[in-house]
């Protein structure tokens, strides 16, 4: 570890052991009027689990160019889950309880200020003890979202029907069926097929036409496929399965010394893809025809407003511009309205933002971190006679689990209008 490194992890120890002595201080406040032996266990379980995670996590950073060796992305985010399983629930208890000392200073102050005003009548429940226990009640709430995330809510896939309208749509294509995949993220699964087997059933289920997957197969190495291959090349799709490359899939976010090594595992990961039964599209157009009328299939490396900007739009357009329809799978959304808007492209199906694997929803409407960063976050949106899908994600990175946020499979059923 570098000496910068240890200087930040030792800041960001000491912010957390901040955060656990104030969390507890509320906890021991919420349940002053439980008995000494009730918080005495309380005590022992409490720092327990506290000194328990933060010895994990110094065990973790010190052993880290281990982990890396052996590419092991799903201990780190096994470890990210119980990490933020039982630090957000402190989170809310430090908000809480702040307010606690807050409301009890600005009472001391005002009765220090105006001692006429005390009564001396007491109150049966301290409103500082309230807010304590208010809190305590609350960090359920994260605790329940986060262990719901990464048991069910990541396995549990939504199946979305989308309608796509357009006049520009030739007649044979009307009510063809495109099922989007995308952020598959295969490293975060380890060797468990479970999920994965799952999402292909599904797929099948909604017999498609078209499969398309908008890239970020892996977190960083080809290897990570290596168990999936097989299960990949069992989705079926009548006119054929068609992909393209992601941000992760180009490894640039681990670390190489050799240049040769880091093109290597790029060619096998490109050699994956036809194993699976996909055709991977590096900034080219396909044409799919049926009873003699075609449209274009375009296919887009990455390119991203704040991402790897490898994609060669006129590449990929040059070519297809007679066709009546064209569909375009780009991987990032922000491209769509950076250079794809004004191209004519009727249809870009993109992916990446994975809705911040997070989500609420009120009064009909999802809210997600992920709106605060992209404009096109998830689902559809038209501008003009174009019109962009985003989808959800597959997979998950980082997060182990899904709240709110299901793992997408959308099934596309294109329809042509009159005019």
């Amino acid at each position: 570890m570098s000496p910068r490194a240890l200087i930040n992890f030792s800041i960001f120890l000491a912010v957390l052991v901040l955060i656990d002595l104030y969390a507890w201080k509320g906890v021991n406040a919420a349940l002053a009027g439980h008995s000494l032996t009730v918080r005495r266990m309380l005590r022992l379980v409490y720092w327990s689990i506290s000194i328990g995670l933060l010895a994990t996590l110094v065990w973790t950073m010190l052993g880290m160019q281990d982990l890396r060796a052996r590419r092991d992305h799903s201990y780190v985010f096994s470890l990210a889950a119980v990490f933020l399983l039982f630090f957000l629930p402190k989170v809310v208890m430090v908000v809480f309880h702040g307010l606690d000392d807050l409301l009890h200073a600005l009472r001391w102050v005002w009765m220090k200020a105006t001692p006429a005003s005390a009564d001396g009548s007491g109150e049966t429940l301290d409103r500082a003890n309230f807010l304590s226990q208010l809190g305590l009640i609350l960090s359920v709430v994260p605790f329940a979202g986060v262990l719901y995330g990464v048991t069910k809510g990541r396995r549990t896939f939504n199946v979305a029907q989308v309608p796509i309208r357009s006049p520009r749509l030739p007649a044979a294509f009307h009510g063809l069926r495109v099922v989007q995949i995308s952020d598959m993220h295969l490293g975060s699964y380890g060797n468990d097929l479970s999920l994965v087997q799952n999402g292909v059933e599904l797929i099948n289920a909604a017999e498609p036409d078209l499969v398309l997957f908008t890239g970020d197969l892996v977190n960083d190495f080809a290897d990570e496929a290596e168990p999936f291959v097989e299960l990949l090349g069992s989705i079926n799709a009548r006119l054929g399965k068609y992909s393209i490359l992601g941000n992760h899939d180009y490894s640039d976010y681990a670390r190489w010394t050799d240049a040769d090594a880091k093109a290597a595992n790029l060619t096998k990961l490109k050699e994956v893809h036809a194993r699976a039964g996909f055709r991977l599209m590096l900034d080219e157009h396909a044409t799919i025809e049926l009873n003699g009328e075609r449209i274009g299939l375009l296919g887009v490396q990455n390119w991203g407003r704040r991402f790897q900007q490898y994609g060669d739009l006129a590449k990929t357009v040059r070519g297809s511009e007679a066709l009546p329809f064209r569909i375009l799978m780009s991987h990032d959304p922000t491209h769509w309205e950076e250079q794809v808007l004004g191209t004519g492209i009727d249809l870009t199906l993109s992916g990446h933002t994975h809705g911040a694997q997070f989500g609420v929803k009120l009064g009909g409407t999802t809210y997600s971190p992920a709106q605060w960063v992209y404009k096109h976050w998830a689902g559809h949106y038209t501008e003009g006679e174009q019109q962009l899908y985003v989808n959800r994600g597959f997979g998950f990175i980082g997060f182990p689990g899904r709240v709110g946020m299901p793992p997408e499979i959308t099934v596309l059923e294109l329809q042509r209008t009159t005019a």
